[in-house]
């Protein structure tokens, strides 16, 4: 039976499935904490046909987990006092997009489905993160303008579907991107269109003329769940359940209040309806994510497995204090209702909870995604006005350090990256650490043209990663302070 108490029964689903209304592409571990969260509690407070149709666009074991308990999983609220679990019955169904992408194309046509909501990551969008422009030579894209009945990427399956229900004269359904991305709607509204204009240009006018992206932030610590962990739930609830889920009590959804059919009272789960989410979401992606990542790095190369372990370092603490006064919350506007000083020693406190365990490793994966909106973006608001952000800087350095694929003792970082082959290859093939700095910023997805062209960011970067490399971590951290 795997973890858990050895004869403790499979979690079963308590309620009936609600009646389908949304598809949500990509039912990882965040999606669990938090879309489903709010969506069932929305459903529970004024009912509605809400249910989700969980799609993976590559592995089954979403769907192997969750199919033999009926959809049902468990969400677990962490805290120093224990745990918190909450049976959540949203998920009506999980298929898995390579078996059977018909019938994921099926699901996302009928018209009763109102809602496509995504939590692909920041690759899932087969886009450059520096421009948020399409790739039209990703494998996928190719494949799918290829082969547009059997699709691979969430794009491709979003624009079939569409096309499918514009030929069928059904209404579109509205696409909601809740990932950790910059102008998320906006991000999603361009890449869709411009593959559809690849493919059919009235149908791009259609899409154009009738679809709608609402932007949104999402915000919920969500660390990896371990075995232990799921054998702790089993002793609490007295039922085996592999598919649970575990999070911090916190959570923030701001979205743009912006569909096309309709949407669950997710309001009365606490979530946010505005008219623009950009303040909100530069907030948390520059506060809360980038100093994440740059807890990430400095943090991992400093030997610290955690973010809580990272923060407890007291030179580490001063120096995520130093980005937010210094250097990140200079480039913030204040959004409505929100303090925001206030806002970071908030997370400040959400870092230190030692129940949470969220991995370095967990969040230093997929950095050539994220670095330009978690930490390139505030570099370039601050050279624009003169300024250069030295601590930022230096995340960057780690970042280019850690992709190296070695920690400072020698040994071999296992890095989770898309192009973290390109990446390794680059660094090996530098002689100095200049050649290193120089070959890294070279990958023009990651920096665009303009960073490295700015003698005063390169000159910078290249200190920092000098002083990583003769200090180590938390010697580097410790000179940039002062100390």
């Amino acid at each position: 039976m795997g973890a858990g108490l050895p004869d403790s029964p499979r979690l079963t689903r308590p309620t009936p499935a609600p009646a389908p209304g949304i598809v949500h592409l990509g039912p990882g571990a965040f999606f669990r904490a938090f879309n489903a969260v709010y969506t069932d509690e929305a459903i529970a407070a004024a009912g509605g046909d809400w249910g989700i149709i969980a799609v993976s666009l590559r592995s089954p074991t979403a769907r192997d987990q969750l199919a033999p308990q009926g959809g049902a999983y468990t969400s677990v609220t962490l805290s120093e006092t224990g745990m918190e679990p909450q049976v959540i019955g949203a998920i009506r169904e999980v298929l898995v997009a390579p078996e059977d992408p018909g019938a994921v194309l099926a699901a996302m046509s009928d018209p009763a489905i109102r809602i496509v909501s995504l939590t692909i990551t920041e690759k899932g969008y087969c886009h450059a993160p520096s421009s948020g422009a399409l790739l039209p030579d990703h494998p996928d894209i190719q494949h799918d303008l290829a082969a547009p009945d059997a699709p691979r990427s969430a794009i491709g399956f979003i624009v079939s579907a569409l096309a499918r229900r514009r030929a069928a004269g059904h209404a579109p359904f509205t696409v909601l991107s809740c990932d950790n991305l910059p102008g998320n709607g906006a991000l999603a509204r361009g890449v869709i269109s411009d593959f559809a204009r690849r493919r059919d240009p009235d149908l791009a006018n259609w899409i154009a003329e009738t679809v709608r992206f609402p932007a949104t932030m999402v915000d919920r610590i969500t660390p990896a769940t371990t075995p232990e962990r799921v054998a702790a739930l089993a002793e609490i609830t007295g039922y085996h359940d592999p598919a649970c889920v575990f999070h911090e009590d916190f959570r923030q959804w701001v979205i743009e209040d912006d569909f096309t059919a309709g949407r669950p009272r997710w309001d009365l789960a606490g979530a946010q309806f505005v008219a623009n989410v950009d303040a909100h979401e530069t907030m948390k992606l520059r506060c809360l994510n980038g100093t994440h990542s740059a807890l990430a790095y400095l943090g991992y190369l400093a030997g610290h497995d955690t973010i809580s372990a990272a923060v407890a370092d007291p030179v580490m603490a001063r120096f995520v204090r130093h980005l937010w006064e210094a250097e990140i919350l200079p480039t913030v506007p204040r959004p409505e209702g929100e303090d925001l000083p206030a806002y970071c020693a908030s997370l400040m406190a959400r870092y230190r909870d030692p129940s949470i365990r969220h991995l370095t490793w967990q969040i230093a994966m997929d950095g050539s995604q994220k670095l330009p909106q978690r930490l390139l973006g505030t570099i370039r608001d601050r050279r624009a006005v003169g300024q250069t952000p030295e601590g930022l800087c230096l995340a960057v350095a780690a970042w280019m350090r850690y992709v190296g694929g070695r920690d400072e003792t020698g040994a071999e970082i296992d890095v989770r990256d898309p192009l973290a082959e390109a990446l390794r290859a680059a660094s090996e093939g530098a002689t100095s650490p200049e050649e290193t700095v120089d070959a890294l910023l070279g990958f023009e997805a990651i920096f665009g043209t303009d960073l490295p062209a700015d003698a005063g960011f390169r000159s910078a970067l290249t200190l920092q990663y000098e002083r990583l490399l003769s200090l180590g971590a938390s010697g580097a951290v410790a000179v940039l302070l002062g100390q």
